[in-house]
């Protein structure tokens, strides 16, 4: 069946046709010169984005799907861990020319979904216990939408709007109401009217104020309209037009104040990032993040094999042989280690505890992968006290 859409399927990702070439021809040469050898690989990024110091581990669940079946061993953080630079994250042990074929894929499965996770999670700290959800699927590709979403939930969005990544998560969708609405309804009062009446009474009633008027008097329409049933105003503001964004709604927080709409919330969106999050968290409520979530800058894993039929080997400027990553149960002191090395006490008396755990063991998956909201829970739990 020829694919509608630029997108490989399941069966092109699970056959290893999104692949590099080179390696496909690398396993052509192995065939051919029948080399059977067996080899540990491990990934890890030497560096992370600009600023960041720590990551989010995201897609460990899809490796373990890719290589379901696949007569391999793989062993790996937890998915929602933080982990840091030159930190192995996972580790893929086999006969080379069972897996060579899916670097590309394995590799693109937690770049970008890590990327993300690692953007929310950052978000999430910016926002402290304000409410985030993740409102750029429209920037990528729509197939991939629900990866992105479900990473931005891991790393710390409360809600995400697009319905199939809402569905996967078994969370309900989370939006207010777009300018088109209010365009085709021609007023701002009329267009949230009709989302009351037409519109299921569990969903928050948050009317967009920015359409037409000067947005202090359109929220001060919209209340005294709605009166109790308005939950809240968001304000998308075009930067043309915003000027300083914080006073705008410190202005409309004044008149609703004034007016006895104390209990109205104050939504914020549009070319938001951890910076502006920052500055506008002591007035603001809730942030609708889009962009800066979905295209998070990806984290650079690379896959390098550092042993070779149990001997230890690197190229340069990696380190061979297995490893181990520990961690201190007290006062979370982290340790790279040989594979089978002693953990030894740690200095402040606790003990080290290896991130590692059997993820694929000959092909069958052998990990419990966990819920979403349970890898959020964990990823909330590893972020907290961390710097931005």
């Amino acid at each position: 069946m020829k694919h509608r859409f630029h997108i490989a399927s399941d069966e092109d990702i699970k056959g290893g046709r999104v692949t590099d070439v080179y390696f496909a021809r690398t396993l052509e040469i192995l065939k051919v010169k029948g080399i059977e050898k067996r080899v540990r690989a491990e990934f890890f990024a030497k560096k992370l984005p600009v600023n960041y110091g720590w990551g989010v581990l995201a897609g460990i669940e899809e490796v373990a799907r890719l290589m379901e079946g696949k007569p391999v061993n793989i062993r790996s953080f937890r998915e929602g861990e933080v982990f840091y630079p030159w930190e192995p994250v996972a580790e893929i042990e086999g006969r080379y020319a069972d897996f060579c074929v899916f670097e590309t894929a394995l590799l693109g499965l937690i770049c970008q979904s890590t990327g993300v996770a690692t953007k929310s999670a950052r978000i999430r700290l910016a926002a402290g216990d304000r409410t985030v959800a993740s409102f750029g699927a429209r920037r990528m590709h729509p197939a991939i939408a629900p990866m992105i979403e479900r990473a931005a939930f891991i790393g710390g969005c409360d809600g995400v709007a697009v319905i199939a990544s809402a569905e996967l998560l078994e969370v309900d969708p989370m939006g207010t109401m777009p300018h088109a609405l209010i365009l085709v309804m021609g007023d701002t009062v009329e267009a949230t009217r009709a989302f009351d009446e037409v519109i299921d009474r569990d969903v928050k009633r948050v009317a967009l104020i920015d359409t037409f008027n000067d947005e202090k008097f359109e929220a001060l329409r919209v209340a005294g309209a709605m009166k109790e049933r308005l939950y809240g105003v968001r304000l998308d503001t075009p930067a043309s037009r915003r000027g300083d964004f914080y006073r705008i709604f410190e202005e409309v927080r004044w008149e609703l104040d004034l007016r006895g709409f104390k209990d109205v919330k104050l939504f914020a969106s549009g070319g938001l990032d951890e910076d502006e999050v920052i500055r506008l968290k002591p007035i603001v409520d809730a942030f609708g993040v889009g962009t800066c979530i979905s295209n998070a800058p990806v984290v650079d894993f690379a896959m390098d094999i550092m042993e070779i039929d149990g001997e230890a080997v690197a190229k340069r400027g990696k380190w061979s042989g297995a490893k181990d990553v520990i961690k201190c149960s007290s006062c979370n002191e982290r340790k790279i280690i040989p594979l089978g090395a002693a953990t030894g006490e740690c200095a402040c008396g606790g003990v080290f505890t290896s991130l590692f755990h059997p993820l694929v063991t000959e092909g069958r998956i052998v990990a419990d992968l966990g819920e979403p909201k349970k890898i959020r829970e964990r990823a909330l739990q590893a972020i907290k006290g961390l710097a931005l």
